[in-house]
């Protein structure tokens, strides 16, 4: 299934706004993340990551890759990351 995540840096440059567009209704569910403080998404334990919180409501397979993406995309639209492809790949 595809999803496409698209984060958006508040004016206050520390509040992200995650919209997500997916095949899957479950991952459909997560969006809108709002408010999303991108020092805390990308230092946070899973155990009280606000993205991994709002997946464990509405996402019922844990291997899904998207809470990652979402993480990921928040800290590139922060300029916390580079911009690169991440990818799992089998052979």
């Amino acid at each position: 299934m595809n999803s496409k995540i698209t984060a958006t840096l508040g004016d206050d440059m520390m509040s992200v706004k995650v919209e997500i567009e997916s095949d899957c209704p479950m991952v459909r569910s997560m969006s809108p993340l709002e408010g999303i403080n991108p020092y805390s998404a990308m230092g946070e334990p899973f155990n009280v990551s606000g993205v991994y919180a709002k997946a464990s409501e509405c996402l019922k397979h844990t291997a899904c890759p998207v809470p990652c993406a979402i993480i990921k995309c928040i800290e590139a639209e922060a300029g916390l990351a580079l911009k690169k492809p991440v990818s799992i790949e089998f052979e």
